[in-house]
């Protein structure tokens, strides 16, 4: 399956659902329940994937300052002042791509806090500003272990949210529908998790650059057959190029694990350089992050709480360094590089010396500054220099 028809096709029907009053548009953050949302007839959109197409056009170095003069200020996350910019601006990265004119106009907005709280103040001013209803599932967060009351409390906001949407569909929840799309989520989201893994192998078949535009389905297109049929081809692809001893990089000799957001603007950039020095980003935390291996379509609420809980972000900081040594363990990493996003202390785990953990337990690691849009955060000779200066001590 082409991915680039998929997101166009993805994103030409969110824009005819718009325009068609008899179709639901609903706004939800990357990690939030969009399984609810797909069962209940709503087509789903998601402001975070737009901010990433923000930062890989580059787009978002015209629209961040639009952002910043309305008040919203630049430290806080970029993916919320490009595409607020980008609103106040009225442009598009989808114009230029598919010829939309503007983002569908959303009929409810749902957050989840699972990730962080910007979610929050970003959809609210969505809400001011198009006169809709907003939902928010306000999960517990840092946690060391995800308890039964943490489960409770978010089944039951979810509860509340169906209870809500009912009145705005005009239609009653079925359960049916729900443990359709959470089967094709789960499905499509162990798939994800075996596409990843197939970088376990020497050489590894995908890198970190690769995995953030192959994940584009598992983010906006859960609970639906064309993401689980997506990753079923690419897994048979990588297994092919497995098999034939076909790496991502021309002569892989070290093997890195990303911690952090993507520099988005820079990617290919970061591509040819690890590709110039032998090396592969073979494993993140960022592309792990939508392997929800807890859901369980028979019980649809329950494992849906416990895999937006179980995330990585939404852990303590013990949790985060025993996942990354068993990461560095399973990949077979060299190295950690750990990217300090100026606009997402969230995730952003170097600031509470994760890396000097690492370090007392025989894992090298080094410290990038950047952003995950903001490219005026980001220099690259400076990160080129100090990449390069840890490659060659590994």
């Amino acid at each position: 399956m082409d991915l680039k028809q998929i997101m166009r096709d993805y994103f030409l029907d969110l824009d005819a659902a718009a325009k068609d009053a008899d179709r639901k548009v609903a706004w939800c953050t990357s990690a939030g329940p969009a399984e609810i949302l797909r069962a209940m007839g709503f087509e789903v959109f998601f402001p975070e994937n737009h901010g990433a197409m923000l930062g890989a056009t580059r787009v978002c170095m015209e629209t961040i300052p639009a952002a910043n003069s309305k008040g919203y200020s630049p430290e806080i996350c970029s993916y919320l002042t490009s595409d607020i910019g980008a609103y106040l601006r009225n442009i598009t990265p989808l114009t230029k791509a598919y010829g939309i004119e503007s983002l569908p106009k959303p009929d409810v907005l749902v957050y989840n806090t699972n990730q962080c709280k910007d979610v929050m103040h970003w959809f609210e001013f969505y809400a001011n500003e198009y006169g809709v209803p907003i939902f928010g599932i306000h999960s517990p967060g840092h946690l060391p272990e995800v308890e039964p009351e943490h489960i409770a409390d978010v089944v039951e906001q979810f509860r509340q949210l169906i209870r809500s949407l009912e009145t705005i569909t005009g239609k009653a929840f079925e359960k049916s529908e729900l443990v359709r799309c959470l089967s094709l989520s789960k499905e499509a989201t162990d798939l994800w998790s075996e596409v990843l893994d197939t970088a376990m192998s020497k050489p590894s078949p995908l890198n970190f650059f690769d995995a953030t535009i192959y994940m584009a389905p598992i983010v906006v297109l859960r609970g639906t057959r064309i993401a689980r049929d997506y990753y079923r081809e690419l897994l048979a692809e990588l297994k092919e190029k497995v098999a034939a001893g076909d790496g991502a990089v021309h002569s892989e000799h070290k093997r890195i694990y990303w911690e952090g957001m993507p520099i988005w603007g820079r990617l290919r950039h970061l591509s040819n350089l690890f590709d110039s020095n032998d090396t592969c980003v073979v494993a993140s935390t960022y592309c792990n992050s939508w392997i929800f291996s807890d859901f369980d379509p028979e019980e649809p609420l329950k494992s849906m709480a416990l895999a937006y809980l179980q995330i990585f972000i939404n852990r303590n900081d013990a949790y985060k360094e025993k996942y990354i040594s068993d990461m560095v363990k399973r990949f077979s990493i060299d190295g950690v590089i750990f990217h300090a996003a100026k606009t997402c202390p969230n995730n952003s785990n170097s600031y509470y010396n994760l890396p000097g953990r690492l370090k007392g337990n025989g894992i090298s690691t080094i410290v990038i500054d950047g952003d995950l849009c903001d490219l005026r955060c980001f220099s690259d000779e400076q990160s080129t220099n100090v990449i390069e200066a840890f490659l060659e001590t590994l």
